[in-house]
């Protein structure tokens, strides 16, 4: 039977760097022999990254998700990722690099959003339930740097990444305060920091928390 593998999650607000992050995560487990799954959330199956489009491209005739149905959704999508991709792969041994996670959603639908914090954490017991990341790190940027690199990219904003200032500026600190409260799984790192130096501190904390081997 092959041991469990390795879940590890990337949360930050837009625009700090996780998918970078994460393929370079991917490449640097992968040269060391182990299995890695590389995805992200909302996504990562076929029936998930259908609800992402709903919830990121919502159709012309919705003019916007409330937030209780918008975290109903996320967590649809979740389910479906848990289930078909994420518990398969860690039970098959691989390192599962995940591009956002329930800390996400407890950031950007509870903090920012105003869902109730109580909502969010039954659900997450239905859905998730023992299915928790080894590790997290949290990617930490000042909000005006983060909004330059958004501002750099060619593709059009989605429905969250348009939201006001002040609702990206909750989500920031609302990354910050999840991981004071959970020091054991997350570490904040400096998402200033150049592609290969960031990598390198990643690497670092997962060696320093997990172990790195596969």
């Amino acid at each position: 039977m092959a041991r469990r593998g390795r879940f590890i999650t990337l949360e930050g607000g837009e625009g700090v760097g996780k998918s970078t992050l994460a393929a370079a995560l991917e490449a640097r487990l992968a040269a060391r022999g182990a299995k890695v799954v590389r995805t992200r959330e909302p996504g990562g199956t076929p029936g998930a990254e259908a609800i992402r489009r709903l919830i990121l491209s919502p159709p012309t005739e919705v003019t916007g998700w409330e937030p209780i149905a918008e975290t109903l959704l996320f967590y649809a999508a979740r389910t479906d990722h848990l289930d078909k991709l994420i518990r398969p792969a860690l039970a098959a041994g691989s390192w599962v690099i995940c591009d956002r996670f329930s800390d996400s959603t407890r950031a950007y639908q509870a903090a920012a959003g105003r869902v109730p914090s109580e909502h969010i954490e039954t659900l997450d017991r239905i859905c998730v339930g023992d299915t928790t990341p080894d590790l997290t790190l949290v990617l930490d940027l000042p909000l005006l740097m983060a909004r330059r690199r958004m501002t750099a990219r060619a593709n059009d904003k989605d429905a969250i990444e348009s939201r006001v200032v002040s609702y990206h500026e909750a989500v920031h600190k609302a990354f910050l305060d999840i991981a004071r409260a959970n020091p054991q799984r997350c570490i904040v790192l400096d998402a200033s920091l150049a592609a290969d130096a960031l990598a390198d501190a990643a690497v670092a904390a997962i060696d320093a928390r997990i172990g790195g081997d596969g």
